[in-house]
Parts: structure tokens; sequence; C-alpha cells
């Protein structure tokens, strides 16, 4: 064991460690504070009721009469897209039972964009819900990252 710690301390990326965990703690500290700054201004027209209504331009990858994916404008990952409902339902817990068959919608269309991204090998959707699971922008989207590995566990 002592010869194993040893070469682990005088490897590069063992050195890095402390910047590397220190980056990634103040990008995830930083997402938690725009979260929670948006839990506080949650009222009125999002950036998203502004890309829906064309206001604000974007990559738009799908639309129909219920929703729309576009790409995210700083992507995690090297296919990064958003889908979101036309209706302004502010998160995944404000949404109510008659909402069930838009729900599927949107799956069934991050489904069928993925598949035009040609994200054959997988991806991952992921819905941020309120402060503590760090929703930045109070009109409901799924984010679909894919084009990677993706790493577990996510949070």
């Amino acid at each position: 064991m002592p010869l194993l710690n040893s070469v682990l301390r005088s490897s590069p990326i063992f050195r890095k460690l402390p910047i590397l965990i220190s980056r990634s703690m103040s990008s995830a500290s930083d997402e938690v504070s725009k979260a929670k700054v948006a839990a506080e201004s949650a009222s009125g027209p999002t950036i998203f009721s502004k890309i829906l209504d064309k206001s604000i331009p974007a990559d738009i990858l799908y639309e129909d009469e219920k929703c729309m994916a576009f790409r995210d404008v700083m992507p995690q990952a090297p296919v990064h897209f958003l889908v979101i409902p036309r209706k302004p339902i502010p998160s995944l817990s404000k949404a109510a039972s008659q909402d069930t068959e838009l729900l599927g919608h949107l799956l069934q269309v991050a489904k069928d964009v993925a598949e035009k991204e040609q994200l054959e090998n997988g991806y991952r959707l992921v819905i941020n819900n309120g402060p503590d699971g760090a929703q930045s922008v109070y009109h409901l989207h799924v984010h679909i990252l894919g084009g990677r590995q993706m790493g577990w566990p996510p949070g």
C-alpha cells in the first residue's frame, strides 16, 4: 500500500485534484445560487416564454402546438437541448393531473429529437425542480444531454 500511495500522490492528476474539486464545487454552488435567486423572482415572463413567442432567438430543433425543443445556450454535453411546454407550468411539482398527457408528450418529443440528434448510444433526461433541485428558470423544462458518457451520481 505505501508504494501505491506514493505512486498516486506523485501522479499529475492527484496534484490537480484539489483544483478540480474546487472548480466543480464552485460551479455547483454557482448553479445553486442562481436557482435560489430564480426561486425568489419566479413570477412574470421567463426567458423560455420569450423563446416561445420568438422575441428571443433560439436554435429550434422541433416545435408543435404543445411544446418546443431547442439547443441549450450553455451546453453541458456535446448534445444538450431542452424540451419545454407552451403551457407555462412553473415546475414539475406544479403540474396538475390534467397535464399528464402533456408531460408524456414532452418525453416523446425528447425521444424523437434525441433520435434525430443521433444519440443512439444513450442520453440523460433531467428535470430540475425547485430551489433544492437547482431549477434556475421557473418554466418546466426537460434537459436532454448526450454525446458522451455520463457520470454517476449526477449531483
